[in-house]
């Protein structure tokens, strides 16, 4: 478990969790030790490993190649961890600790807020689990975590679900892919064009497709027939992703709705827009930051 975000977002609070939960636990070792580490003698349990600017030999190319790396190895099962947080709050964090930016040791510290956002940005797309730790205290951030990442109890298996762009191509370490492209399209409706899945207009035109309960029906049963059996056979996270063409409007409302349904039914969800993120991530940095 590769766990990065921009500092103040909780990553330290993360780690310790992780390692409360049995996670044999490594904070800001360096990138060029972690093959070494892994290749190693097995440790019998899992590995939890903070990332962030402050490692010795750190940048976004690093350590996507070690991300790509560990997951063309057979032996390993890589996920990525993202606390993200917003702009605003980050400075909020800065100012009641009065700690310096790593990224700005001379500067206030939204100018090493800001640095920091802009060369992570590459990672929080490829991030696995996206975990917005705005408002969040470090309790509430230790309890997201055991519920979704905790290995004593084979009762637990925690459920992404993400949508996302074929133009892009599939998200990876995905379990089960849906194709949205079938239904009804928001994208020819001009006053629906630059909205999103989240939008009630959005979705209320989605659904008046003639095959869109019929869709979602069967889709959750199938959904909900499988949890089970995947929890069973001692499975601790699926990923489960619904595509449309451009991953806005369709796969976005489709996502919204199962994350929705699914938690209903008892599973502990997490869900998110890989496209969204991506064109959020693209936008300039404002200094106050836009809450999702």
């Amino acid at each position: 478990m590769l766990v990065t975000g921009p500092s103040g977002a909780g990553r330290t609070t993360a780690i310790n969790a992780l390692e409360d939960l049995g996670y044999e636990a490594i904070n800001n070792l360096p990138l060029s030790l972690v093959p070494r580490l892994i290749d190693g003698e097995a440790l019998g349990r899992p590995i939890a490993l903070g990332v962030d600017v402050r490692n010795r030999d750190f940048n976004a190319t690093s350590l996507i190649e070690l991300i790509d790396r560990l997951t063309r190895n057979p032996d390993v099962t890589i996920e990525v961890i993202y606390l993200d947080c917003d702009v605003a709050e980050l400075i909020h964090r800065y100012s009641q600790t009065r700690r310096r930016h790593p990224l700005a040791p001379e500067e206030a510290p939204e100018f090493g807020i800001e640095r920091e956002i802009d060369l992570l940005a590459p990672i929080r797309v490829r991030a696995d689990h996206l975990i917005d730790t705005t408002g969040m205290s470090p309790h509430e951030l230790k309890a997201d975590l055991t519920r979704w990442f905790e290995t004593h109890s084979s009762a637990r298996m925690a459920v992404s679900v993400q949508s996302f762009s074929y133009k892009r191509g599939a998200p990876r370490g995905v379990d089960m892919i849906f194709d949205c492209r079938f239904l009804r399209n928001p994208h020819w409706e001009p006053s629906l064009r630059d909205k999103d899945g989240r939008d009630p207009d959005v979705a209320a035109y989605i659904a008046e497709d003639p095959l869109f309960a019929s869709f979602c029906q069967k889709v959750t049963d199938l959904i909900l027939f499988l949890l089970p059996a995947q929890r069973e056979e001692g499975k601790a996270h699926l990923t489960i992703a619904f595509g449309c063409t451009g991953g806005q409007h369709r796969s976005v409302a489709i996502t919204e709705l199962m994350a929705v349904t699914l938690a209903q039914a008892g599973w502990a969800v997490a869900k998110r827009h890989r496209e969204m993120e991506r064109r959020a991530a693209a936008r300039p940095a404002t200094g106050t930051g836009d809450k999702r």
